[in-house]
């Protein structure tokens, strides 16, 4: 609805940010979340005064640990509480979605023990217009995608993907699909949706081909993130 719609000039320049390896948020995905640390809850909370806005990030691993936790990668994904709804065992089920990516300028204090930082958003000012029609390799990526999911032993809802608009099914496929880390930030990191889907789709052929590709591995992370359920949304 036009009235939900944010403006690149209501971008927070301080904002909360959740760090979860191997989880990653894009403009326009919908990421559920499952929140129950007592610092993500008053995260949660506390976003509820300030536009509804956090955002997602990775840690960095080859950089060494801070004080205050780990390093983070630099760029990151601001995204809006879009739904939520409360459990009776006092989590959180909530749902952000991708507003704009950013590149953090600081870190600053934290509050109630969640991290905070500095965002410079003017590198991604077009992450907010509608997005452009690109001339994606549709067939191409589908190909891949089977063979990646047949790797995998994955059985996805083909009619669910089918209905998907290229832009869509770009941004939905780079969020859910088990990549690792480093490969979920170059993802994020794409100059535009064109090279994003290209760079989906590499690694998606690598994935079929090598047993030891994209997302043949696990990634362990801290906030037990429900981007599982997320994933079988496909299925």
């Amino acid at each position: 609805m036009p009235g939900f719609r944010t403006r690149f000039d209501d971008l927070p320049a301080e904002f909360a940010v959740f760090p979860l390896e191997g989880v990653l948020l894009l403009p326009r995905g919908k990421l559920p979340l499952n929140i129950f640390e007592p610092r993500y809850l008053a995260m949660t909370e506390d976003s509820f005064a300030t536009g509804r806005m956090f955002a997602m990030i990775q840690p960095d691993p080859a950089l060494p640990e801070a004080s205050h936790g780990p390093a983070l990668y630099r760029t990151g994904c601001l995204g809006r509480l879009t739904s939520f709804s409360e459990t009776d065992d006092g989590r959180m089920l909530i749902t952000l979605t991708g507003l704009a990516r950013f590149t953090i300028a600081s870190e600053i204090d934290m509050r109630r023990g969640y991290r905070r930082v500095v965002g410079d958003f003017s590198r991604y000012r077009a992450d907010m217009d509608e997005p452009a029609d690109i001339a994606i390799d549709r067939a191409g990526l589908i190909g891949a995608l089977r063979g990646y999911f047949t790797r995998r032993s994955i059985e996805p809802n083909w009619d669910a993907i089918n209905r998907l608009t290229d832009d869509a099914l770009v941004v939905t496929l780079a969020m859910v699909c088990p990549f690792e880390a480093i490969e979920k930030q170059a993802l994020l990191e794409a100059p535009d949706e064109a090279e994003r889907a290209g760079t989906l789709l590499a690694l998606l052929r690598m994935g079929a081909a090598e047993p030891g590709g994209p997302g043949g591995g696990s990634s362990g992370h801290s906030g037990d993130n429900d981007a599982d359920e997320h994933r079988r949304r496909l299925s």
